[in-house]
């Protein structure tokens, strides 16, 4: 079962890699000649913020590769957590490239020539529309398999597509308010950007120390997985639970309540059964550690 959830998600990174790769190629040469030649310092900012995905998903797919490796004497629990370092390298390129286009965008604004600010031609705009619909599709491909396969580093790198979209919509709305007459808004939109490319960085980088740091999987996860498992044959009670992050997996430390009056053997075979059944219904688990208690 391991071997094929192994290979599946080997094809899958590889798909997601491919796809996020070329499109992105594809939109930031196209987002660039529109930027240059539609005068719009906001679509050249969105282009920068497209070429910074192709980094992004090579590093995503780096982490990914390196966390299925197998575990050695060296990293006995593995490398999952590979993972996690890949996020949050994700999440420190997404913050640079959020501090540069911020920054030219508030030159032009405190420059005090907002009135001599060039007006983007339409090609700027048909871009931006092109490049919402692009990364969105983009970010609901990725998002879609990346929680399939348990893959952080592939949800932070969806979320990179998303920010991408966001940052086109504020193109979108600066490019148009540019060529109504307020040229203004085009460097207004690339700060904008910016702050929409922070939040995401922050939102990527928590969630990746939270990983690290053998963060629980949350009340409501707790309680799902202690519903699940005190409705298993032969067991009486569930007295600790215990879950941690450990990248995209989830190691549990579990003490349940038997009859005090079982063998030694047939006590541990109610816990190899729920050890079975716990980790075939939750995947993400890659191991529960059970302890049993006489009722």
């Amino acid at each position: 079962m391991d071997q094929i959830s192994d290979r599946y998600s080997a094809v899958v990174v590889h798909k997601l890699s491919m796809i996020s790769i070329i499109g992105n190629l594809f939109l930031s040469a196209f987002k660039l000649f529109a930027g240059i030649f539609g005068r719009s310092g906001a679509m050249i900012s969105d282009a920068v913020h497209s070429l910074s995905d192709v980094l992004a998903t090579f590093i995503a797919w780096l982490g990914v590769r390196v966390s299925q490796k197998e575990a050695d004497a060296s990293h006995p629990y593995g490398h999952e957590r590979f993972e996690c370092v890949a996020s949050l390298v994700l999440s420190v390129i997404l913050a640079v490239t959020g501090v540069e286009i911020g920054k030219a965008g508030l030159e032009k604004i405190l420059s005090g020539q907002a009135s001599a600010l060039e007006i983007p031609r339409a090609i700027a705009l048909v871009a931006a529309v092109v490049s919402i619909l692009c990364k969105e599709a983009m970010y609901r491909y990725t998002i879609h398999y990346a929680r399939k396969i348990h893959s952080p580093a592939f949800e932070a790198d969806a979320w990179h597509h998303r920010s991408d979209a966001l940052s086109s919509i504020g193109s979108l709305i600066g490019i148009g308010g540019a060529m109504l007459g307020l040229p203004i808004l085009d460097p207004i939109a690339s700060v904008i950007i910016c702050l929409f490319i922070f939040k995401v960085a922050y939102d990527i980088m928590k969630d990746a120390l939270d990983r690290m740091l053998d963060t629980s999987g949350g009340d409501e996860y707790d309680q799902k997985l202690m519903d699940f498992i005190a409705r298993q044959p032969d067991v009486l009670g569930v007295d600790v639970l215990h879950s941690r992050l450990f990248g995209s997996k989830v190691y549990v430390d579990l003490e349940i309540e038997v009859d005090g009056s079982l063998t030694l053997r047939d006590a541990h075979a109610v816990a190899e059964a729920v050890h079975s059944a716990v980790e075939q219904e939750f995947p993400e688990i890659k191991h529960i550690m059970i302890h049993v208690n006489p009722a």
